[in-house]
């Protein structure tokens, strides 16, 4: 790395090196969410640096140096290269056809433009620009490298390094290099693309620093530090607090939420507590520009060990899968249930040949509990079963028929493909056939659906209980109250039927676009 100003004095003499502005052009971006975002090695600890601050210590005498001279060795600069398709901007050959030069749309030769001389340099131009006038169209893709940055960490004395998976995803050369500057070529042992991890490996020319994982979670308001390649920049350390703990950015796994400051190149540094132990892994940012504005998040120590372990054993990570799709219960889906409390995740769609479909889980099946650890939501659901081996046999509580049942499930293996999710064929566009039936008390109307099976919903009022559910026009009732419905009177009885036996609300079964079935519980009005 070029060795940095002292100075910002220095900076305004001189201004950066091109070497510098080279590099910047190639930095890889951590992910930015919202739009406003192995055998551990272990080193010897025998007499740990940690930070001490006392009561009354004057703040100018507060420091991290000492940590950071211990950890920052072992934090590692990536570098990857890409294969991408571009135009090819290159000349052809004469009579090569269309996009050869001097050859206009369709091959013919270009006459130049109209009004200026036969000389004149923008006759020139066109006449030799692919894809121009004078260049037609059609140039081939060409493979072109393009690099990409991040950041690392040492895990083991062998040579095993921690990072993003997005930091190396599709890269075809991977290089490390350590403060030194020197570049070692690494290869990827594994990735995993739904905790966004990756483990590389290098074979080291000398010892290394290795980092340890803290062995208990941070708790809200300790200070942590982030050690990364922000921009391209080498090693730059910086101090902040843990914000928040167990944060939903997306997916069945919690992440720490952190102020230290993060940005582009950042992604697969560490996140240290003041004992110089590894608590998460820098993954993404929250921001509506896409610099740092203090909302980093990071995998959780805890997360990064189980799945670097399984990377390393086998270069992927092996998850259960029950073969469900879920959604969670909500006060009205309770009450139509029977469920005394709206916990749990309710099944909206068994996927054929899944492990659930074979073990007689079934739609409307509320999910309460797997071995006897009780289920609050759909993530604590998913996230449950995927920390489960595959293929292991667990014992799954379900209220079903206003009383609760346990069905044993063999899980499968999760899907690292697009498997996991089930058709994506787009329904018929339904046909208006008249006949429309209104349900004043759900505040909707339906109509005769294109086929035998479902009814359209033709009207909601925009006021509603079914408006704020996310009903809209266009969605088709599946069925009704558990009962399958072919016609509007179908519906009408089952909302009938709801009301006689004084239930706070009736179930919909509701096909959506891309074949989604969700479940949607309507309070019925009482007036």
């Amino acid at each position: 790395m070029p060795t940095q100003p002292s100075s910002p004095e220095v900076v305004a003499k001189s201004g950066p090196k091109k070497s510098t502005a080279r590099d910047l052009r190639r930095l890889a971006a951590a992910a930015v969410v919202g739009a406003g975002l192995v055998g551990i090695g272990l080193a010897d600890y025998s007499a740990p640096a940690v930070a001490q601050f006392k009561p009354g210590t004057p703040a100018e005498t507060l420091s991290f140096a000492d940590i950071v001279d211990r950890v920052k060795p072992a934090v590692v600069s990536i570098s990857t290269t890409n294969e991408v398709k571009v135009a090819d901007r290159g000349n052809r050959s004469p009579g090569a056809g269309p996009g050869a030069p001097g050859a206009g749309p369709g091959g013919r030769p270009f006459e130049g433009i109209p009004g200026l001389p036969d000389d004149h340099p923008l006759n020139e131009f066109f006449k030799n620009m692919p894809g121009g006038p004078g260049g037609g169209g059609g140039n081939p893709m060409q493979q072109r490298p393009r690099q990409a940055a991040g950041s690392g960490f040492v895990v083991s004395a062998d040579g095993y390094i921690v990072t993003n998976n997005h930091v190396v995803d599709g890269a075809t050369k991977v290089k490390v290099s350590f403060d030194d500057q020197e570049e070692i070529d690494a290869k990827i042992v594994g990735t995993d693309s739904r905790t966004d991890l990756a483990l590389l490996k290098i074979e080291p020319k000398k010892p290394l620093t290795v980092l340890k994982f803290a062995q208990k979670n941070p708790r809200v308001g300790e200070w942590v530090l982030a050690v990364g390649n922000p921009f391209g920049l080498g090693g730059t350390v910086t101090a902040g607090i843990v914000s928040a703990l167990a944060r939903n950015i997306g997916g069945p796994y919690d992440y720490m939420q952190i102020d230290a400051a993060v940005n582009h190149g950042n992604s697969g540094g560490p996140t240290f507590n003041l004992e110089g132990d590894v608590v998460g892994v820098n993954t993404a940012i929250y921001s509506p520009t896409g610099g740092n504005v203090g909302i980093a998040f990071a995998v959780p120590a805890d997360t990064v060990k189980r799945v670097v372990e399984q990377l390393e054993k086998g270069g992927t990570v092996s998850r259960g899968w029950l073969g469900v799709k879920i959604q969670n219960i909500d006060k009205d889906l309770a009450g139509s249930l029977g469920l005394k409390e709206p916990k749990g995740a309710i099944i909206s769609e068994v996927m054929a040949n899944g492990p659930a479909a074979g073990s007689g889980l079934k739609v409307e099946d509320a999910i309460l509990s797997i071995d006897s650890k009780p289920i609050e939501d759909s993530r604590d659901l998913a996230r449950t079963i995927a920390d489960l081996p595959a293929q292991s046999t667990v014992d799954v509580k379900v209220w079903r028929n206003k009383a609760e049942q346990t069905v044993k499930v063999k899980l499968g293996t999760y899907p690292n493909t697009a498997e996991a999710s089930e058709g994506a064929t787009e329904p018929e566009e339904p046909k208006d056939l008249g006949g429309n039936v209104d349900l004043k008390q759900l505040g909707l109307s339906v109509k005769q659906g294109p086929g035998k099976d479902g009814v359209v919903i033709s009207d909601v009022d925009p006021n509603s209980d079914a408006a704020m559910k996310g009903i809209k026009e266009g969605d088709i009732v599946l069925k009704a109250g558990n009962e399958t419905v072919s016609s509007p009177q179908d519906v009408a009885k089952a909302v009938k039927k709801a009301q006689d036996e004084g239930a706070p609300a009736v179930m919909f079964h509701i096909k959506r676009s891309g074949d989604q079935t969700v479940l949607v519980a309507i309070p019925l009005n009482k007036s």
